[in-house]
């Protein structure tokens, strides 16, 4: 099954704080990081891993600013959220991977395939690609992420570890 993915700051970020954003390019036949997006990356620190992925990425950002879609500027995103959920809306075939539970939320009202982190890491594993998927949440933790009790034990059930 091919993959395409348009992918937002945050799980960049978080994937290259635990040293898995390569599972971005392996998971995905094609993926887009909006050029909104970038520049959030580039905005952060010099010396980020998630900014030295995005330089080692740099053939798959999108050059253009992308147009915005009217009805998810209407849900008042961020300017990342926003860009890839419009490019989403526009392109149907690629998958939003987003974190934002607003943004999520707004791919879901507008019938958008979305996906966050957790989602990548559970893809990861059923690829083949993780052997357990545990450690990974620990990582994510420790660099910042936030994991509940309950989506903890979620993932982990769904990863066939609990």
């Amino acid at each position: 099954m091919s993959r395409k993915w348009v992918v937002n700051a945050s799980p960049i970020i978080v994937l290259a704080k635990i040293d898995r954003a390569d599972l971005l390019p392996k998971l995905a036949d094609q993926f887009v990081v909006p050029r909104e997006v970038a520049a959030e990356i580039e905005r952060g620190p010099l010396h980020s891993p998630a900014r030295a992925w995005l330089e080692s990425n740099a053939a798959r950002v999108s050059s253009e600013v992308l147009p915005t879609d009217p009805t998810v500027a209407a849900w008042d995103l961020g300017a990342g959220e926003t860009a890839v959920l419009s490019f989403a809306h526009g392109n149907r075939d690629y998958e939003s991977i987003v974190d934002d539970r607003a943004a999520r939320a707004c791919g879901a009202a507008l019938g958008l395939r979305v996906r966050g982190t957790l989602g990548v890491l559970l893809l990861a594993k059923e690829a083949g690609l993780l052997h357990r998927i545990g450690a990974e949440l620990d990582a994510l933790e420790r660099a910042g992420f936030r994991l509940g009790d309950r989506l903890r034990d979620t993932v982990l059930r769904e990863a066939g570890e609990a």
